[in-house]
């Protein structure tokens, strides 16, 4: 059985992005296939997929709804998890075949190299797999004092990878970001589509706009001056793929 991860909390994402998470896993993958799920909000979520509360944390108020929330997931033991864990955000579209994810340089810490920083030893845990009951040192250091980890590293995808041993990337086509890799830059977005490369299997969300927004060419913004350069066609893929 593999096991597929997503945490869901506050109000940003609701039940429905976890089901479509759980849609699209079950149309790309052939092996016996799970999704987990840690939410302190299991309303709506599809009974198919486990639930489990969101694993406790000592984190500052001031980052605890924030992407530093998931360094809980580095503690063991985590839930009934065991072995090799795929993690994947709800802000994510999977395009392509997942089986491979939990074959890929089996026993290493993968991830996505973060899309704005290549070739700098960061990655974007969009897309991550760990073996649970490792690297527990990223959990473990950031608990007795996570302001400093928070004021060195600021992201905490940085942290993760500053603090992880034996990390390496997935192959680069495999997880692609839709706003840094795909979307055509400024002028071109405004008259040409996004595309989808055959090779790709996951494209992540990052930052605005969100997938229900990218469908339908909407990428909301509050500065009136950022309209004339944050622009998207509606792109039609996502509806094939989303849902």
């Amino acid at each position: 059985m593999q096991t597929i991860v997503c945490m869901k909390w506050g109000t940003r994402y609701p039940a429905d992005y976890v089901n479509r998470l759980w849609s699209m896993i079950k149309r790309n993958t052939v092996r016996p296939t799970r999704l987990v799920c840690f939410t302190e909000d299991a309303d709506g979520i599809d009974p198919a997929v486990s639930v489990f509360p969101l694993p406790p944390i000592t984190i500052p108020e001031r980052v605890a709804w924030k992407p530093w929330r998931k360094i809980s997931l580095w503690q063991a033991p985590l839930a009934d998890l065991e072995g090799d864990v795929l993690f994947v955000d709800l802000d994510v579209v999977i395009t392509g075949p997942l089986d491979d994810f939990f074959d890929y340089a089996p026993g290493r810490f993968c991830i996505a190299e973060n899309w704005t920083q290549l070739g700098q030893g960061i990655g974007n845990t969009s897309v991550y797999r760990w073996t649970v009951g490792t690297n527990t040192q990223i959990y473990d250091d950031f608990v007795r004092d996570p302001d400093a980890k928070i004021d060195t590293h600021t992201i905490s995808q940085r942290y993760v990878s500053a603090a992880a041993d034996d990390m390496t990337y997935w192959p680069a086509e495999w997880c692609v970001s839709f706003k840094h890799t795909l979307l055509p830059r400024w002028p071109l977005n405004f008259f040409k589509d996004v595309p989808l490369p055959a090779g790709t299997r996951i494209v992540a969300f990052t930052g605005k706009p969100d997938p229900d927004e990218a469908v339908i060419g909407q990428w909301p913004v509050k500065a009136w001056w950022k309209k004339a350069y944050k622009h998207v066609r509606p792109t039609r893929w996502i509806d094939e793929n989303w849902r």
